[in-house]
């Protein structure tokens, strides 16, 4: 059987035909010919260009990198993915805005809030009764299982409709939930110790010794954000990230899993996914209209000069998230029992079920990381520009490119491909009006499907 990455590997080369290595040697060095003299004509400027290109680049790299999950493990091209970044941005704006500009702009709706309630209740069932069956179902029923699950995540799905409701006290409604969180990691880092440092018995007794300073740390932490109102926007990040990706988690259990056995067609998949991302765009039109929408200020919003070029701070923070997020990614993948799951699924999901991989379960796990990777671009792309509904298929678009740039499938070549992208588009509007950007972007696309269709790091 062939596996998906040899199929990937199939791709046409046009470098094999004889006088196109010429021709594709020739664009590359008219290109870096143009961007030195444009660096020696005026550095200031070349430095503006190179720092805005990195900004925006750094959300194409987000972009590419989720994009690149999704796809490397699935193989189809997943469209909700441009509906992520658009739910990403308009959730800041949803839970924000009437805070930041006044009642008269309050949105909120109990209809909104109730059909994400209903998504995250049926997403924390799922994902409740998938970690509870393999360790329970010996010496429970499966309908007790599904009981216990289901009441779980109705309390979590309640939880949620109720801090949707209240954004105004957005800190104090999650002081709780970061509280226990905070809990659950300690222990959770406690038992991981004690699991190297003392015999596998012991684990309970340690996690029962550490509860106690977990709780308190947990409940201190819950405190300080409790009585910090200002940390208001950045837990709406959070937020409308999580929120993304148990959309994505949803799509996929509720309608992908079912299409990709009956179908067996990318096509198939590809249509139904472009169905949900204009479905979600006119569900944000309906809810928000169609009338560009801005996010409150961030942090670093003011312009600092640094060798004549006009830096953001809140710009220099993009790339950071960006560089963070690949990190992230990296240690997943390379470091993880679940990533080198997923690396399996995606050169053989065949073969995975066979070895005991939980196929379902991984990548609905892959989905929901992908869908934050792409909210989160949405929301940096949301505190430079205005939102608009269809904004998610331009970040779509731009987060493929970048992909097919860096080399699709490869996580390396995903980071590169987006800043890649990012400074070509600055540099190339050099000259140009910034309208121009958009076709400088689809014509280094299809260079590289004509040229380097592996792209610059091609997945080994």
């Amino acid at each position: 059987m062939a596996s998906n990455q040899d199929s990937a590997r199939g791709l046409p080369r046009l470098l094999d035909i004889p006088g196109t290595r010429l021709l594709a040697a020739v664009l590359t060095a008219a290109a870096l010919g143009y961007i030195a003299w444009k660096i020696g004509q005026s550095p200031p400027q070349a430095l503006q260009f190179a720092f805005n290109g990195l900004a925006v680049g750094a959300v194409y790299a987000l972009l590419a990198m989720g994009f690149t999950l999704v796809y490397s493990t699935v193989w189809f091209f997943d469209l909700y993915y441009g509906a992520a970044a658009a739910l990403g941005a308009y959730g800041v704006f949803y839970l924000r805005t009437a805070t930041a500009l006044g009642s008269r702009f309050d949105i909120n709706s109990i209809y909104v809030n109730a059909v994400f309630a209903a998504v995250v209740c049926g997403v924390a069932t799922w994902c409740l009764r998938s970690v509870l069956y393999p360790r329970l179902r010996g010496r429970w029923s499966p309908t007790t299982i599904s009981f216990v699950a289901g009441v779980l995540g109705g309390v979590v799905g309640g939880y949620t409709g109720v801090v949707l409701s209240y954004p105004a006290i957005l800190h104090i409604m999650l002081s709780p939930a970061i509280g226990a969180a905070v809990a659950v990691v300690v222990v959770a880092l406690a038992c991981r110790a004690a699991q190297v440092l003392l015999p596998s018995r012991r684990l309970y007794l340690v996690g029962a010794i550490a509860a106690i300073p977990a709780a308190a740390l947990g409940a201190w932490c819950g405190y300080l954000l409790s009585d910090a109102p200002g940390s208001g926007l950045y837990l709406s990040w959070a937020v409308s990230c999580l929120l993304a990706g148990a959309v994505g988690l949803a799509l996929y259990r509720g309608l992908y899993v079912y299409m990709r056995q009956r179908a067996r067609s990318p096509l198939i998949m590809l249509v139904a996914s472009l169905g949900i991302l204009l479905a979600i765009a006119a569900f944000i039109g309906i809810v928000f209209e169609t009338a560009p929408r801005p996010l409150p200020n961030a942090f670093g919003s003011a312009p600092l000069k640094l060798a004549g070029a006009s830096i953001k701070g809140f710009n220099v923070f993009a790339i950071g998230v960006a560089l963070a997020g690949f990190v992230v990614m990296w240690l997943i993948l390379k470091q993880t029992s679940f990533g080198r799951a997923v690396r399996a699924i995606g050169d053989d999901e065949e073969v995975s079920k066979v070895v005991g991989i939980n196929t379902t379960v991984v990548i609905a796990a892959v989905f929901f990381i992908g869908g934050m990777y792409a909210a989160m671009a949405g929301i940096l792309t949301g505190h430079d520009t205005a939102l608009q509904p269809r904004m998610g298929l331009l970040l779509l678009l731009k987060g493929w490119i970048a992909s097919v740039v860096g080399g699709i499938g490869n996580i390396y070549g995903a980071i590169v491909g987006g800043f890649v992208l990012g400074l070509v588009e600055q540099f190339g509007i050099w000259d140009l009006a910034g309208a121009w950007k958009e076709a400088i972007a689809f014509v280094l696309l299809i260079l590289f499907l004509s040229f380097w269709p592996q792209g610059l790091l091609p997945r080994r």
